[in-house]
């Protein structure tokens, strides 16, 4: 857990609440916050299994993932290929859209660019490449103060990223699925209290009211349900997975966009994965004792067909 990322103190946050759990079910934890010498502390732990409840770079793009398969260690969620595409916005594109997925369009511009005209038509939306938890996103409108063009002195992910993913603004409601395993759980709506579903809004307490289940047509929860259980098989995902959505309500089926997988969903007490498992009967312990039992049951049939 921990880590060096933006996504630093969730990280922190999601790895204290699974080492509890462990714990409370008598499992014996050693817990690392990762720092450079993570391999060195990983060899002296010598863990049955690792539970990687990093974020962001390097825990959540393969980095970490590599090592951990080079050491030898079992570990839990996203494997190194898996999780190399789905960090990567254009790299999930590519896997999933071929498939039927329905996802944005878009394309990566250079943030100098942006400073000369919009690469888009307005409203459009901003982002890197390769961050999660809407690290870095911003909502380019008409009548915003960024300036249009964007003013090079205005606040935004232009000033920390040198290429930014741009893609069309899709208005309506943020909808998210959860993936165990092979069951798709049940679609949240996320509804910040003011703004947009930033960084901010996913973890402060009182900041966005989560509606689980959501309260939209029975046909637009099960299109979220089937595209987030298709998209994790698609890029391989395993223990966990969540997929983020946007629905234009005013367009019906039609109106529903992917737009990202997340293959290291937050585990903190306001994550959303526990939130859909303990609707669905799953308590927090048992969530956490399932996500480690696939990843011993993998690491044991990996074995099995080496052996053969």
């Amino acid at each position: 857990m921990g880590g060096w990322s933006s996504e630093r103190p969730v990280s922190l946050m999601s790895g204290e609440g699974v080492a509890k759990a462990l714990e409370a079910r008598g499992h014996r934890v050693t817990r690392i916050d990762m720092g450079r010498d993570v391999a060195a502390r990983l060899a002296e732990a010598a863990p049955d299994v690792v539970f990687n409840a990093l974020h962001g770079t390097p825990g959540e793009d393969g980095t970490v993932q590599g090592m951990m398969d080079l050491m030898g260690l079992p570990y839990t969620h996203s494997g190194l290929a898996t999780s190399v595409i789905a960090i990567d916005k254009e790299l999930t594109k590519e896997r999933l859209v071929p498939h039927g997925i329905p996802m944005p369009g878009g394309r990566i511009v250079e943030s100098e660019e942006l400073f000369e005209r919009d690469p888009l038509v307005r409203p459009y939306v901003l982002k890197p490449v390769n961050e999660g938890s809407s690290v870095g996103v911003a909502i380019v409108t008409d009548d915003g103060n960024m300036g249009n063009p964007i003013n090079r002195g205005a606040r935004g992910p232009w000033q920390e990223f040198a290429s930014l993913l741009a893609e069309p603004f899709i208005r309506g409601k943020e909808l998210t699925t959860a993936v165990i395993g092979e069951r798709a759980l049940t679609v949240t709506e996320l509804k910040p209290k003011s703004g947009f579903y930033d960084f901010d809004a996913k973890y402060t307490d009182g900041m966005t009211d989560h509606i689980c289940p959501a309260e939209i047509p029975e046909d637009v929860a099960e299109a979220c349900k089937d595209i987030a259980l298709r998209a994790h098989r698609l890029l391989g995902c395993k223990g966990t997975s969540r997929s983020d959505f946007r629905w234009d309500d005013e367009r019906g089926i039609a109106g529903l966009f992917l737009l990202e997988v997340n293959t290291q969903p937050g585990m903190t007490p306001l994550s959303l994965v526990p939130e859909q498992a303990r609707h669905c009967g799953m308590s927090y312990e048992d969530l956490v004792e399932a996500i480690v039992a696939e990843a011993l049951a993998d690491a044991r049939a990996r074995q099995e067909a080496t052996k053969a």
